[in-house]
């Protein structure tokens, strides 16, 4: 039985010769896999074509493992964030913002439309005492695309530090250093560039991590620390996920291989108007407008029927090979269907196929 199709914003679908990567041991202090460690940092600087200015720390965990690293790294203990947010993604950078007793500023622009780059112009305008902007790239809990290079000139107009959540946005949507002006970026390996679980990381300017010593809340969520032990030993501070990191190192080589992000973000753009049509064939509703739906995942609109109940959708659509996700949203039902991973048009189609099983079953017709 083959694994089923992860129509999800991660983990995702990955390719056999990833999983495959993950059938070795490595010992963690072992030569080898610090070379596979510096080789790794160097690649993820090159995505974003560095000049030299920034470095690569990678962290054990998830995503929101380096999110939070990063923060609690770089806003120092005086200084104060402005948090853009339209969605879960925003609204959990301000509640881990707050947990680790930093100064957080929102700026909320509901669920439906992107930041407004003018805003945030006139909230910086406003409160001097913003040293540092955060940012979700693209938005997952409804797939919204917010307009990064708009935002980035506003933020350095002000003399401010952004930095970007670009979970679901790295090695897919443009992100460089001659596109966007950033003191860091924040990703993880089970998103765009298709690894697996277990390991985030901070493309981060040097010099800015450098005035970090001892601003972090937390022992092993200090970047800095993390930064300054790998720089000296070519190590981890505390047991690396090895398996993950092999795993992504193979992926990287087929991220490399299809033609990086250019020829990534082609396929799923290709995926993400499969999916569109074909749902609306279907008589399903497309939560966003097409120029802002970024091409990671879509929101859905659950139909407005009475034999509907999203539990029985999942369990049969699971039953024909396809994981859906659920809605993330406050003010409307829906449902969510990723468009990245190892996938293409042909489980696009399976996955249409299992939404129409499903909605056959319930006896669902529009």
């Amino acid at each position: 039985m083959r694994d089923p199709i992860l129509l999800t914003p991660g983990p995702l679908t990955t390719s056999l010769a990833t999983k495959t990567a993950m059938l070795h041991d490595w010992g963690s202090w072992d030569r080898t896999f610090n070379v596979l460690t510096a080789g790794i940092r160097q690649r993820l600087l090159a995505i974003i074509e560095d000049t030299g200015d920034y470095t690569c720390v990678p962290l054990q965990g998830s995503g929101t493992f380096a999110v939070e690293a990063a923060i609690g790294t770089l806003l120092p203990r005086e200084g104060k964030l402005l948090c853009l947010v339209n969605g879960a993604y925003g609204k959990r950078i301000v509640q881990l913002t707050k947990i680790m007793g930093r100064q957080v500023s929102v700026l909320d622009f509901g669920e439906t439309a992107p930041v407004d780059p003018q805003r945030v112009a006139q909230a910086l305008a406003e409160d001097a005492s913003i040293t540092h902007v955060a940012v979700v790239y693209c938005e997952t809990s409804t797939g919204i695309l917010n307009p990064m290079p708009a935002i980035s000139d506003v933020v350095a107009v002000a003399g401010k530090k952004l930095i970007i959540d670009a979970m679901s946005a790295f090695g897919a949507l443009p992100l460089t250093v001659t596109g966007l002006r950033f003191e860091a970026v924040i990703a993880s390996a089970n998103k765009c560039l298709e690894g697996v679980p277990g390991m985030g990381f901070v493309l981060v300017e040097t010099a800015a991590l450098e005035q970090a010593a001892g601003r972090s809340h937390s022992l092993s969520l200090d970047l800095y620390e993390q930064w300054r032990y790998m720089e000296q030993t070519g190590q981890w501070r505390y047991t690396p996920p090895t398996h993950v990191m092999a795993a992504f190192d193979v992926a990287l080589d087929q991220f490399d291989l299809e033609g990086g992000q250019t020829a990534r973000l082609a396929r799923y753009n290709g995926n993400c108007r499969q999916l569109i049509e074909g749902l609306q064939q279907l008589g399903l509703k497309i939560f966003l407008p097409e120029e802002i739906q970024a091409p990671i995942i879509v929101t859905v609109h659950a139909p407005v029927h009475p034999n509907w109940n999203f539990a029985q959708f999942y369990q049969l659509t699971k039953d024909r090979g396809v994981v859906l996700y659920p809605g993330k949203l406050t003010a409307a039902e829906t449902f969510r269907v990723g468009c990245i991973g190892a996938i293409g048009q042909a489980e696009i189609a399976t996955a249409l196929d299992a939404i129409e099983y499903a909605l056959h079953t319930m006896h669902i017709s529009f």
